[in-house]
Order: C-alpha cells, then structure tokens, then sequence
C-alpha cells in the first residue's frame, strides 16, 4: 500500500485527465480537477459518476444529404485516458451492475470505450456520508470499495492499494511510502461500526429476490405505496444503476444527428408504442421500477440485486417515495 500527500497525487492531471469531487455552488459533484478546485472528500456527489461512462446525452451519428446520396457518419468513439477518483463504494459497485448490461452481449461501443479508457479509483468511507445511506444492506463494504485502486484518506495523507493492472499502473506514476496494509484496520472498523448505526442498515431483503417474483408483483401494497408517485423521474437520474434510455433524431438544419438520451421507466411516455402503452397508470410505471431492481434483475444476474444502497432517491424525491419504503413495506418479516 503506498502513502503519500494528496497534492502529489494531483500531479497526474498534468498526464491525463483527473475528475474528482467538487462543490460547486453549494452542490457536490464530479468534475475535471485544476488547480484552485473546492474539492470535497465529506460528502455524497449529487448524482454519481455514471455520466463518465454512461453519459446523460451522446451523438451516436450524422446523416447528411450530398446531393441525393445520404452519407453516414459515425461519431467518433472516445479514447481520452482519464482517472475518476473518489468514487464511493456503492457507486463504484454501479459500474460491475452497468457492465452486465452493457458488455455482455451486444456489447456497447462507446460505454466500452470511457471503461476502457478510465481509471477507477475508489474512496472508502470514514462513516455513513448521510443518513439514507444503506449499502451493507446490498453486501457492500463501505471500507473496502471495488475499483481498479482503493484509497483512504486519514489525518490529510492519501492511501493507495492496486487492485487491477490499471490500479498498478497507476501507482507506478507516484512517488509515495510503502506501508503496511493492516495500517488501516482501526478506521475501517470504525467505519462500519458507525455505518451499522445508520437508520437504514435494518432493511431486511427478506422475500425480495427472483424467487418470489409473483408474490411480490401481486402484493397489496403497490397500490398505496405508488400513490404519492408524480412520476417526474428524479429517482432513476440520480441512481448510478439505471440504464433505460431513448435514441433520437434532430435535425440540425443540415443533416439530422441520431443521438441517446438518459429515459425514465417512471415517465407516462416510456414504452409508448403505436398500439398505447402497456404500462398505463402510474402504479403500473411505479411497480416496474422496483421489481426490476429487487427481482427482474437479481433473477437473470446470479441474485445481484440493482440497487446499491446509495440513498440518493430518498433524499430527492419529492413526495417521499423510495427504495427503502418499498424494502420496509414488501421485505423482511412483511412477507
């Protein structure tokens, strides 16, 4: 494990591209790192970094008229090398659930193109960063995130360990001191203890899997817990797993540029095919998106489930509505 100062390791946006936390105008999200950048370590980002690999807008082509042929262009597949550091633990879990649905056949050219060019390196925990965090819940450890590299910051010094060929190369760039793996032990049990105290760390998933599919689709309380739902999507923006999105075409004046957009499964519009849609009341929409990352998903992917304990939803829906209330109602001893 390699120990150095924090500035040291700002260094290496001289060689590539660094995005790191950054409160901006009272908000906390990732951005490109320069020097004079209010970088902040304490709290939960707003949105996650999903957008780095999974972008909320990307042109996918251009269709021009040369005469009466219609040319096709490609958008250019991105190779910029970057390191996106200070993800937390659950976020960095959202990119092993996002590589399931994007590189495992089709495989998706431009979400595999930014995983292959970035470098993951995860920040762990010294605690629940708010009260709606829940990710021990999903098997998550808040201490030890999944990335190419683990880091720590302690006392103001940077800890760094390789955990893939990238996380190595990495490392390989800075100039720190080595020391001893086991010189963190103490806070990451403290982490967790502290974690363990949080209001959410109780959910109990009990019921809620692929093997209790219809018994949770026809459970009773859908109807009152869709009820407040104004289906206006906050939820599924800030959740670093979902995926759904729609392809568009805009027409520039001079072509028309075919392009993808992040979609909700809460929007009144999302499935509407020419024959209606087959989701039509808000209970139905609502419905959907919790058996998807409580069942439908955890049934075709080995029981991993599509939520990791994040806490974002709680904390931006506006009616109240989220994951954990659905967990509470529908898991445990409720079943």
């Amino acid at each position: 494990m390699l120990k150095l100062n924090l500035d040291r390791f700002f260094r290496i946006a001289g060689r590539r591209k660094l995005f790191v936390p950054i409160r901006r105008a009272g908000q906390v999200d990732f951005g490109l790192w320069e020097p004079g950048a209010d970088v902040d370590f304490d709290s939960l980002t707003a949105r996650s970094a999903k957008g780095l690999f999974f972008p909320q807008s990307e042109d996918l082509m251009v269709f021009q008229m040369r005469g009466k042929a219609i040319e096709v262009e490609p958008a250019a597949v991105p190779d910029d090398m970057f390191v996106l550091f200070g993800v937390r633990a659950c976020d960095a879990r959202s990119f092993a659930i996002l590589d399931r649905v994007f590189l495992e056949g089709p495989v998706d050219t431009w979400y595999q193109a930014r995983r292959s060019a970035g470098t993951v390196v995860a920040l762990g925990c010294p605690g629940p960063l708010a009260e709606s965090c829940f990710c021990p819940v999903f098997g998550i450890d808040l201490a030890e995130p999944e990335g190419d590299a683990r880091a720590w910051v302690l006392d103001g010094e940077l800890y760094l360990k390789a955990m893939t060929e990238k996380g190595e190369a990495l490392l390989k760039e800075l100039d720190g001191e080595e020391v001893d793996d086991n010189a963190l032990d103490a806070a990451k049990a403290d982490a967790r203890a502290k974690m363990a105290q949080n209001p959410l760390a109780d959910l109990d998933l009990t019921g809620l899997d692929g093997d209790h599919m219809m018994e949770m689709f026809n459970a009773p309380e859908w109807k009152a817990l869709s009820k407040a739902c104004l289906g206006c999507g906050a939820c599924t923006y800030v959740c670093p797993t979902c995926q759904c999105y729609d392809i568009r075409d805009f027409d520039t004046g001079s072509g028309v540029t075919r392009f993808r957009c992040w979609d909700s499964c809460m929007f009144s519009d999302f499935t509407l095919m020419a024959h209606g849609n087959p989701r039509r009341t808000q209970l139905e929409r609502f419905r959907q998106r919790f058996m998807h990352k409580l069942s439908y998903f955890p049934k075709n992917n080995e029981g991993i489930y599509a939520c990791v304990g994040c806490g974002r939803c709680v904390g931006k829906c506006p009616m109240h509505v989220n994951i954990a209330k659905v967990v509470r109602a529908l898991g445990g001893k409720n079943r």
